[in-house]
């Protein structure tokens, strides 16, 4: 049975008096005061040892200045995805997982023969259901639509009718 989610709040803009900051190596983690509030971790590398408060602080609100740029952008521009026939997931190796190379995945869920677990085959690849969340999670904070079509039919846009 599914839980209750539990969303945080995304970080925002905030003054020394709003949170917390404490140092591990090359990392500052700000914990919002608030709660619900997501933690943010900035690695900053050696400089830090460099930075008080404040400077870490300005570091974080510049990161969340520019975040709120892009989703501007974002917004204002059509999907992105790949033309058929071309790989829409890729590698990356740092994290050692799955990546989606544009905003549409064209998917089909299948299970595995071995496992009879359910999967999910994008180019040919078969993705376990851990494999595939460890991809989503590389869009962690933003909204999914999910629409069931025929297989044949994963590169049109179906006809979508709002009711119960």
């Amino acid at each position: 049975m599914p839980k209750k989610a539990f969303r945080f709040k995304r970080f925002y803009l905030a003054s020394l008096d709003e949170v917390t900051i404490t140092r591990d190596g090359d990392t500052a983690t700000i914990r919002y005061i608030k709660d619900n509030v997501m933690t943010h971790c900035l690695k900053l590398g050696p400089v830090i040892e460099a930075m008080t408060d404040q400077d870490i602080l300005d570091e974080h609100n510049a990161h969340i200045r520019a975040a709120g740029e892009l989703a501007h952008e974002y917004r204002n521009k059509p999907l992105t995805e790949i033309p058929l026939n071309r790989p829409q997931v890729e590698y990356f190796d740092k994290g050692h997982y799955w990546v989606p190379r544009a905003d549409v995945l064209r998917c089909i869920v299948t299970s595995d023969l071995d496992t009879s677990e359910t999967a999910i085959i994008i180019d040919d690849l078969k993705f376990s259901l851990e494999e595939f969340g460890k991809m989503l999670s590389t869009r962690e904070g933003w909204g999914m639509r999910i629409a069931f079509v025929e297989e044949d039919e994963l590169h049109e846009q179906p006809k979508i009718a709002i009711q119960e």
